[in-house]
């Protein structure tokens, strides 16, 4: 977690007063990780993802979650406020309504390309699913940010509560490593490191705009660092 710096007053980023808010105990309590989505959400996320939807139907749906996802915050009496990542189909891929450069590839798209395809079909067989149902950010081009990442989702948040609210993030690790496919991001970058720079350069303008936009906190998420440790006592990747 990354907080920025918590303030007992904080100036309205449209010019108001400044907003009051009471010191946050000791050990305040927040959510880590997404809520459970409905059904009707869950539908409408597929829809979305198949071009069968409007974006704003699918905000105004996703609008009815998250206002159920902080009342329920509000009554369990939490300190900090999440989304509950509502608004996305999952932790990462996301992204793609919002860069430039990347495109939601399934995984049976990628399957030529993997340079160890038994240790890939193994994967698949693990997960006991098909692989086109698994789809992945993949960076085909040069990195930029179309519209901000979080910034909408936290102004909204912000119409339901005056408590302090936390934004999350994919971490800089995770976003280079899952959108790196060198069949289709090596005519952009000549690797890694290079698409990680941009990578790095748009979660830093992301969080400064959220910190303006008056986010106290905000939480990048890097679950594939374990690959660091456990591939070297595995000798093999992980799901990542």
């Amino acid at each position: 977690m990354m907080p920025t710096t918590p303030r007992p007053s904080q100036a309205d980023p449209d010019g108001g007063a400044a907003v009051s808010r009471p010191a946050l105990p000791a050990f305040p309590v927040t959510q880590v990780g997404s809520w459970p989505r409905s059904r009707t959400l869950l539908r409408a996320l597929r829809d979305r993802q198949r071009g069968e939807l409007s974006r704003p139907r699918f905000e105004s749906i996703a609008d009815e979650e998250v206002r159920r996802c902080v009342q329920l915050q509000l009554q369990a009496g939490v300190d900090i406020v999440v989304d509950g990542e509502q608004r996305r189909d999952n932790f990462y891929s996301f992204i793609t309504e919002k860069l430039d450069g990347t495109r939601l590839m399934s995984l049976a798209e990628m399957l030529d390309t993997v340079e160890d395809k038994s240790a890939f079909e193994e994967m698949l067989d693990t997960l006991d699913v098909p692989a086109s149902a698994i789809r992945n950010p993949t960076c085909l081009g040069r990195l930029a940010r179309r519209e901000p990442l979080a910034v909408g989702d936290l102004a909204f948040v912000r119409t339901l509560t005056d408590k302090p609210v936390k934004m999350t993030l994919p971490g800089p690790y995770l976003l280079t490593r899952a959108m790196w496919v060198s069949a289709f991001t090596g005519a952009t970058y000549e690797d890694k490191p290079a698409m990680g720079q941009d990578v790095v350069r748009i979660l830093r303008e992301e969080l400064l705009d959220l910190e303006a936009a008056g986010c106290e906190f905000v939480q990048f998420d890097e679950p594939v660092l374990t690959e660091i440790i456990l591939s070297q006592e595995t000798k093999r990747r992980t799901f990542m």
